[in-house]
């Protein structure tokens, strides 16, 4: 039977956009799935308080049916900002989920296009989200890696259907690291880099508390400035708005164990200026895999805090890590692991996950040269002129 391509137009259709993933990777060993709540603050544009990124942001989401059963789903996105920063007018394709099956993919993506097409665009990427804090790019490898709550994971059979979608090529990849903790000690080129950095420039790392994220000194938004400085000139990347930072401001330093979290200043500033940030979490993948459905009752909120509080987990996310332009050949960077990798060390942490780089960021990977790595997992943005 053909495949029947439905836009979604009410809280129980966008239900059913959601439940989709839930019900495709029940029992797989790799997924992190999203929890229920998360995923409803981000896509639902019923709530009273939504998404800040649909203030720039136009959007539709379209299920794929056969036999009335849900076999796929997609979202369009528009992000104007993303366009008009790099004069580039897309429409992107996001919370791409579907069954193996090549009639679904191009039903889903002819939506998309077709939604691209009525708004004048020119031409389709993705996978993205709304903005760069939304997870990206298609896994193309690392299959059997365990994934992260801020990456996309999918089936092999994914990127298999995309190359055979005519028109799509390559846009850009992305590539993850698996970093392993030293047994003992910093590395002696982190030691010796952040301690002519400190000498040298005067920067510094600076610990924080909860308090600090909204006291006086605004850490909370210092640190979003710099990820806006940091990331400016990336692909997909759009200025994150001041109502999104408060947004994330109020949902991530919540949870946060502050020890985990690294920032550098530069002491020779009236008001030592941040340059660096650090935030790194430990692994809550396992943690989400036991929340059914995502939902953190009646059990999954235990499951969550055994990996928060109690570091029930042998592996800990990077979740972002930025540095200034300006301080990046000072060796801000080193200071950041100089503090965290005793941190790792006392927790018991074996491995770290970095977040998805740009293939082509070289200054960013050359510094896991300190470190025994594993480059394990790429994947990929694709493109399609429309």
């Amino acid at each position: 039977m053909a495949v029947e391509i439905k836009r979604v137009e009410s809280k129980s259709q966008l239900e059913q956009f959601i439940q989709l993933h839930y019900d495709l990777y029940r029992g797989n060993k790799y997924d992190a799935p999203n929890l229920h709540l998360d995923e409803v603050r981000t896509l639902s544009p019923f709530l009273k308080h939504t998404n800040p990124a649909f203030e720039f942001c136009d959007t539709e989401y379209y299920l794929a049916l056969r036999d009335s059963r849900v076999v796929g789903r997609v979202a369009a996105i528009i992000n104007r900002r993303y366009n008009e920063q790099w004069n580039r007018p897309c429409v992107r394709f996001g919370w791409l989920d579907l069954v193996d099956d090549e009639e679904v993919l191009r039903a889903l993506l002819t939506a998309v296009e077709d939604f691209g097409r009525r708004h004048g665009m020119k031409e389709i990427i993705g996978p993205l989200g709304f903005t760069d804090m939304d997870p990206e790019g298609m896994l193309i490898k690392g299959f059997e890696e365990l994934g992260t709550m801020a990456t996309i994971y999918n089936y092999s059979y994914y990127p298999q259907l995309m190359e055979k979608m005519e028109g799509y090529e390559k846009d850009n990849d992305y590539v993850e690291y698996k970093l392993y903790v030293p047994k003992e000690g910093v590395p002696e080129k982190f030691r010796r880099v952040a301690e002519l950095t400190m000498a040298r420039y005067n920067l510094h790392v600076t610990k924080i508390t909860k308090k600090d994220v909204f006291g006086p000194r605004q850490y909370g938004q210092r640190v979003f400035n710099v990820i806006n400085r940091t990331f400016e000139n990336l692909y997909g990347y759009s200025q994150m708005t001041q109502r999104q930072i408060d947004e994330y401001i109020k949902r991530y330093f919540n949870f946060l164990d502050f020890e985990l979290l690294c920032l550098v200043e530069d002491w020779n500033t009236p008001d030592h200026d941040l340059v660096g940030v650090g935030i790194t979490i430990p692994s809550l993948t396992k943690a989400l895999q036991k929340c059914h459905n995502g939902r953190l009752f009646p059990f999954g909120w235990w499951h969550l805090i055994r990996a928060l509080k109690f570091k029930k987990t042998d592996v800990v996310d990077c979740l972002l890590i930025g540095v200034l332009p300006e301080y990046r050949s000072k060796g801000a960077n080193a200071l950041l692991f100089y503090d965290l990798i005793p941190i790792y060390q006392k927790y018991g942490f074996l491995w770290g996950e970095t977040h998805v780089e740009m293939e082509t960021n070289g200054k960013v990977q050359s510094q896991w040269s300190y470190l025994e790595n594993e480059l394990h997992k790429r994947r990929r943005c694709y493109k399609k002129a429309l």
